[in-house]
């Protein structure tokens, strides 16, 4: 198990309020219910940040080498992914 420390958290009264009564029909401590708020957010948000990162350094490599594929075959592409078909991303060109 991994080690833990506490953290205070300062929350208005009709905060606390919302997360004792979500904590008591949940069947769960206060304490569950924002350990697992505050797991979600980071998780999302670390996820949100790697989408952010990714998409720069496509960005940045589209910038460098001018390779793409068009809208349409983006499209023609996913669209094939939508109805199931096994298809492969078209071709990068300049």
């Amino acid at each position: 198990m991994a080690a833990t420390s506490t953290t205070s958290l300062k929350l208005d009264n009709e905060l606390k309020e919302r997360v004792q009564r979500l904590a008591l029909v949940r069947r769960r401590s206060a304490h569950w219910v924002m350990r697992e708020a505050v797991e979600q957010y980071v998780t999302r948000e670390e996820q949100r940040e790697q989408l952010r990162q990714d998409a720069l350094a496509a960005w940045n490599h589209y910038q460098t080498t001018g390779l793409h594929a068009t809208a349409e075959e983006a499209d023609a592409w996913l669209a094939k992914l939508e109805a199931g078909e096994d298809a492969v991303a078209p071709e990068c060109h300049d």
